[in-house]
């Protein structure tokens, strides 16, 4: 059970992607996980063949607990892999669909020596959302490249089974539930264990050729553990860690009124030429400004541990989001520095929509290394925040506001935004934190260089 914050302790495994005998690369989800705060998708840290999975979902386990064992396989023939595929979507295959159903039609080739295309990480996630491999996709793009449309038709074009979980497919056989007959309330349609145990309720009960008076009683599912209210067990964990956090750490606070005339004039300007879902909104810029000045300001771009401190191997900016159901969440824009203004937007958009529907992965949770939290659409103009630890800085921006400014002994007005730092004063003195907004403040004056 891997570490996903300094605020987890335990996580309950609630179900996995792979099976004994299934190739995995590094990077590959291979289960879910639920912690007090969201439902995560855990990642494999190693490239090899899943030899036993050693806990059963719906348990809970300390982190650290070995969830499963990989053994080395990372020069084992692809076609074994392909096997492993072949078996499980036929024994899935005998377990969901009818009798009488129509023979599956044939996976797309690869064609022999092809070289795996380049893919994000935004398009691989999409690609395991619509069950879709990336393997036998033909890229369109620039070089072969996979794009958004090629995973799309991949997904149209693949043959018609009902997309489900390894969960739900499992529940369905012990129930004996018709997949093609349960409606999926994940995302992009595709159907949770919940949505299989619920159709097995007693109001509709699966049919059965067996008439109904001599028909064994019908055993109902095990019900399952009684789970703790998330709000109040996401409440408790934010309370004790930012009760450690102020316990431990000595904050210093600066603030510094940024002028984002150039910045939303640029971004305007730049909007017009684009369709309404590529545009920027006021976050990214900041956002990517804050990335570049952590270059130029190190210090702050790392964790305090064992007594000293610890630069980050990249900029993994933290992004407070406040979810619908209560709490907050930070996880993390990786490499957010080196990220293209328009791949940042849609890292962030995704990112979002992802943390609020509870699939994130556990690298977006584990390692940011500086997290900014924007409350200006709350109307909030300025922001102190906490730190969250083991970082050592946190940058708050508040609301977008038109402002009174002198330009050249005129008087003019023009928006403008707060931005605050909270530091950890054992990490970095205040000249450091003086650096980082003035650095911040200088490269919003150029968005064309961001």
């Amino acid at each position: 059970m891997p570490s996903l914050g300094a605020d987890m302790d335990e996580g309950t495994l609630i179900e996995w992607l792979v099976h004994p005998g299934d190739h995995v690369e590094r990077g590959d989800i291979v289960a879910v996980v639920e912690t007090a705060k969201s439902t995560i998708e855990i990642e494999c840290f190693d490239t090899g063949t899943v030899g036993r999975l050693l806990v059963e979902p719906a348990t809970t386990v300390p982190v650290g607990t070995p969830l499963a064992v990989i053994e080395d396989g990372a020069k084992a023939p692809a076609a074994a892999s392909h096997q492993a595929a072949a078996r499980r979507g036929a024994a899935s295959a005998q377990m969901s669909a009818p009798a009488a159903s129509p023979a599956p039609a044939p996976s797309v080739p690869v064609p022999a020596g092809r070289k795996p295309a380049e893919v994000s990480p935004i398009l691989r996630h999409l690609a395991h959302e619509l069950h879709v491999d990336l393997a036998a996709v033909l890229g369109t793009g620039p070089g072969g490249r996979i794009t958004h449309a090629d995973i799309e038709h991949a997904s149209r074009t693949r043959r018609t089974r009902p997309r489900a979980s390894p969960l739900a497919r499992r529940v369905a056989g012990e129930l004996h539930i018709d997949l093609g007959r349960v409606h999926g309330t994940g995302k992009n349609g595709v159907i949770r264990a919940e949505d299989v145990r619920a159709a097995a309720a007693p109001s509709a009960p699966a049919p059965s050729a067996v008439p109904a008076e001599d028909a064994p009683p019908r055993q109902p599912p095990a019900p399952r553990a009684a789970q703790p209210d998330r709000a109040a067990a996401m409440r408790r964990s934010i309370a004790d860690l930012m009760s450690r956090s102020k316990r431990e750490i000595p904050h210093y606070y600066l603030a510094a009124e940024i002028d984002l005339d150039s910045a939303l004039n640029w971004m305007r300007e730049r909007n017009r030429r684009l369709e309404v879902a590529d545009r920027l909104v006021p976050a990214a810029l900041m956002l990517k400004a804050a990335a570049r000045a952590l270059t130029e300001v190190p210090e702050l771009n790392g964790y305090w541990l064992n007594d000293r401190y610890v630069p980050g191997a990249g900029v993994h900016l933290g992004v407070a989001i406040s979810l619908r159901t209560g709490g907050l969440i930070a996880p993390a824009l990786h490499d957010a520095d080196r990220l293209p203004l328009s791949e940042l937007m849609s890292a962030l958009r995704d990112l979002t929509s992802r943390a609020r529907a509870g699939r994130l992965r556990a690298t977006e949770t584990a390692d940011p290394t500086m997290t900014v939290t924007n409350l200006g659409d709350q109307g909030v103009e300025r922001v102190y925040g906490v730190i969250y630890p083991p970082q050592v800085a946190l940058l708050g921006l508040g609301k977008v506001t038109e402002r009174p400014v002198a330009v050249d002994g005129l008087l003019g007005v023009h928006p403008g935004v707060t931005a605050t730092l909270a530091a950890d004063h054992r990490a970095s003195d205040g000249a450091v934190g003086a650096r980082f907004l003035t650095a911040l403040d200088r490269l919003l004056q150029k968005p064309e260089e961001l």
